[in-house]
């Protein structure tokens, strides 16, 4: 069997046995026999289980990412750029529960290097959305109508609030990927509208009074 599919096939055993016990209960051995070979030959390929951990991460924020971007269409408005790039990542994370599991819950509680790891998905991610939403203001007006820092800061809410609620929807039964997008996209995008309306919440305003101001 050739060196890239064995290693595939590790990988699939790492990650599945990663997603389910957790970094620090799962063995080498129980991948080992989980891919059908042996230990040693784990270890000749991937040299640690920190290493083997490591490439699992990467692995799986790549797929992560790539399907995100696969996900958005080009050349339609920027609300429906945004919902299909949010319907990929849920998608993506509920039919790889134990990749999502390994991204966002063992290498985030680990440490480094392992937080770092899925620090560059998530900033490649949020690199992303924060170029879909730049696109939406300039769509609502010829003029870029929100600050580089709202964007920014934009992108940044959207992407936490859309991972913790990934890990809500594959731990709660009967959520389909397309409920939590459309979920977030009611959560977001009014906000969002109100945002390139030049209508801001502020805490000053009186109880009782409008909620916005422009």
């Amino acid at each position: 069997m050739p060196r890239a599919v064995r290693e595939q096939q590790m990988l699939d055993a790492a990650v599945r046995t990663f997603g389910q016990r957790g970094y620090r209960a799962a063995s080498m051995d129980e991948i080992a026999e989980l891919a059908g070979v042996s230990k040693p030959l784990v270890y000749l390929y991937l040299n640690s289980k920190e290493d083997l951990f490591t490439a699992c991460i990467r692995r799986e924020a790549q797929s992560l990412v790539d399907a995100v971007q696969a996900g958005v269409e080009s050349g339609v408005p920027a609300d429906q750029q945004l919902w299909h790039g949010l319907r990929a990542f849920f998608e993506h994370t509920a039919g790889h529960p134990d990749g999502w599991n390994v991204l966002h819950r063992q290498a985030r509680t680990h440490g480094e290097p392992f937080a770092a790891e899925v620090g560059v998905m998530r900033e490649e991610i949020t690199k992303f959305v924060t170029g879909l939403i730049g696109e939406a203001a300039r769509e609502a007006h010829h003029d870029p109508a929100l600050p580089d820092r709202d964007v920014a800061g934009l992108a940044q809410a959207l992407v936490g609030a859309a991972e913790s609620l990934a890990g809500w929807a594959n731990d709660t039964p009967g959520v389909s990927a397309k409920e939590a997008a459309g979920t977030l996209m009611n959560f977001a995008w009014a906000g969002l509208e109100n945002l390139m309306n030049g209508e801001r919440w502020s805490p000053s305003l009186r109880r009782g009074a409008p909620a916005a101001t422009r």
